[in-house]
C-alpha cells in the first residue's frame, strides 16, 4: 500500500513537474524572444523551428544566445552568414540566461507544432487559426487515470489479503471505509492543497495583467491597412511618444487630414477577429460622424467631438512609464512593446506588461552609448568601453532596475 502511495504521489507530482517546466519555457520565449522571433514564420529575426538542427553543436548555439558579439569574433561562418542575411542587425545578449533557461526555451519551441502548409483552400478570414501546443488537459487526464489505477489496486491487494487470510484461518480485521483511512485522507488533503495552491499562486501572479486583451472599438481602425500597407509613421498619428510621458491617442483632426480626400476603402477585405467582414467605407462614414462631416461641404471642425476609443494597453497608476525616454533616448522600436502592429487589423495587448517583463528587458537591452550625448556623463562606462573591460552597457547598469526608476 505504501509503495502504491508513493507511486502515485510521484506521477503527480511528475505531472506538474513537466507542466511547470513547460510553462517556465513559454514565459522565458515570451519573456526574452518574442519580440524579433516567432517560431513557425519570420518576423525581426529567423523563425525559431528547428533552430538546434541549423546549428553544428549545441555549446555553439548556447553560446550565441547568450553573448552574440562575442561569438562573431571567433569567427563561427554560420553566424556570420546568418548576421550578413538579417542586414547586419545586431541581436540582443542574455548573459542572464543560464543552460537550463535555453533547455526550456528550445523545449517550448520542439512543443509547438509546425504551420500546416496551404492545400489550397481559402485561408480562414483574418489569417491562419494559430494551433493551441497547450497539453494540460491531456496531462490532467492522464494524471487521474493513474490516481485511479493506484486506488482501485489497493482495494484489489486489501481484498486479495483478506481471502488469503480467510483461507490461512488467520483472524481477519474489518478493513476500515475508505472515508475513515487516515492515509487516504491524508493523500487526498496533500493533493487537494498542491493543486489549490498552484491555481492560488498563479492565479494571484496574473492579477492586474491583459495580455492579448483586444477589445471591439467605436470604429474598426486597422493598423495593418495604415501602418503597414500605407507605410504612415507611427509618429504621425502617436506624436507625443518621442515628445512626453504619454503616447497620445490622436484626434479626429489628424484622421481628417487624410479623409477628406479618402472616403472609400478600396483595399484588402478587412476582417474582425471573429472572421466578419467589415465594410471599409462604412467605417470611414462612422468617422464623419464623429467629425461632424458631411461629403460635399465645407467642414466645420468645431461640430467634431471625440472618438471613445476603448484603451488596450493600462499600466497600474504606481508605475512610471516615459514613452519619449524608451523612443527619443532608448532608441525602442515600437514593436518591442506592441508587437507586429503593423499586421493588425484589431489591435490587442502583445507583451503582458509585467514587472518581471519589463525588468528582463532593462536587463538585456543595450544602450545606445557612442554618439548618444545624454549618456556622456557615464565616463567610467565610457573608459571601460574604450579598454575592452565592457563591450556593451546595459539598461541596468544605468540603474534600470532601481526601484525609484519605475515607481513613485
Amino acid at each position: 500500500m505504501g509503495k502504491l502511495t508513493i507511486l502515485a504521489a510521484f506521477s503527480f507530482l511528475m505531472f506538474f513537474s513537466n507542466q511547470s517546466f513547460s510553462q517556465d519555457g513559454k514565459a522565458l520565449f515570451q519573456a526574452n524572444c518574442a519580440s524579433c522571433h516567432a517560431i513557425n514564420k519570420q518576423l525581426t529575426g529567423p523563425a525559431l523551428a528547428g533552430v538546434e538542427d541549423r546549428w553544428p553543436n549545441k555549446a555553439d548555439l548556447y553560446a550565441w544566445i547568450k553573448n552574440n558579439q562575442a561569438f562573431l569574433k571567433t569567427g563561427n561562418k554560420y553566424a556570420n552568414d546568418l548576421l550578413k542575411q538579417y542586414n547586419n542587425t545586431a541581436m540582443n545578449v542574455f548573459t542572464n540566461l543560464e543552460d537550463k533557461d535555453i533547455d526550456a526555451i528550445l523545449a517550448y519551441i520542439k512543443s509547438v507544432p509546425a504551420t500546416p502548409a496551404p492545400t489550397g483552400g481559402p485561408t480562414p478570414p483574418g489569417g491562419p487559426i494559430p494551433s493551441d501546443s497547450d497539453n494540460t488537459l491531456l496531462f490532467g487526464i492522464l494524471t487521474l487515470i493513474l490516481a485511479i489505477v493506484a486506488f482501485v489496486l489497493l482495494q484489489v491487494n486489501a481484498n486479495l489479503k483478506k481471502l488469503a487470510d480467510d483461507k490461512e484461518g488467520v483472524p481477519s480485521v474489518e478493513p476500515v471505509p475508505v472515508w475513515r483511512n487516515k492515509l487516504y485522507i491524508m493523500f487526498a488533503t496533500l493533493v487537494l492543497f498542491t493543486i489549490g495552491g498552484y491555481y492560488t499562486v498563479m492565479g494571484a501572479i496574473g492579477l492586474g495583467r491583459s495580455q492579448n486583451y483586444e477589445p471591439t472599438q467605436p470604429i474598426f481602425y486597422s493598423h495593418k491597412v495604415h501602418a503597414g500597407v500605407n507605410q504612415i509613421s507611427c509618429l504621425y498619428c502617436h506624436g507625443g511618444a518621442q515628445e512626453s510621458k504619454h503616447a497620445n491617442i490622436p484626434s479626429v483632426n489628424v484622421c481628417m487630414n487624410c479623409h477628406l480626400a479618402i472616403n472609400e476603402y478600396k483595399g484588402d477585405p478587412l476582417y474582425t477577429a471573429e472572421g466578419e467582414e467589415v465594410n471599409g467605407t462604412n467605417e470611414i462614414k462612422k468617422l464623419y460622424k464623429y467629425a461632424g462631416y458631411e461629403e460635399g461641404k465645407s467642414w466645420d471642425a468645431t461640430k467634431a467631438k471625440p472618438i471613445e476609443w476603448t484603451r488596450v494597453h493600462n499600466l497600474p497608476d504606481h508605475v512610471y512609464f516615459n514613452h519619449s525616454q524608451h523612443i527619443m533616448v532608448g532608441k525602442v522600436q515600437c514593436q518591442t512593446c506592441h508587437g507586429e502592429i503593423t499586421k493588425m487589423d484589431e489591435v490587442k495587448q502583445f507583451a503582458e506588461l509585467s514587472m518581471g517583463w519589463c525588468i528582463n528587458c532593462h536587463r538585456e537591452s543595450k544602450v545606445q552609448f557612442a554618439d548618444n550625448g545624454f549618456y556622456s556623463i557615464y565616463e567610467k562606462y565610457h573608459e571601460n568601453i574604450k579598454n575592452g573591460t565592457m563591450d556593451s552597457v546595459t539598461v541596468e547598469n544605468i540603474g534600470g532596475t532601481e526601484c525609484q526608476k519605475c515607481h513613485y
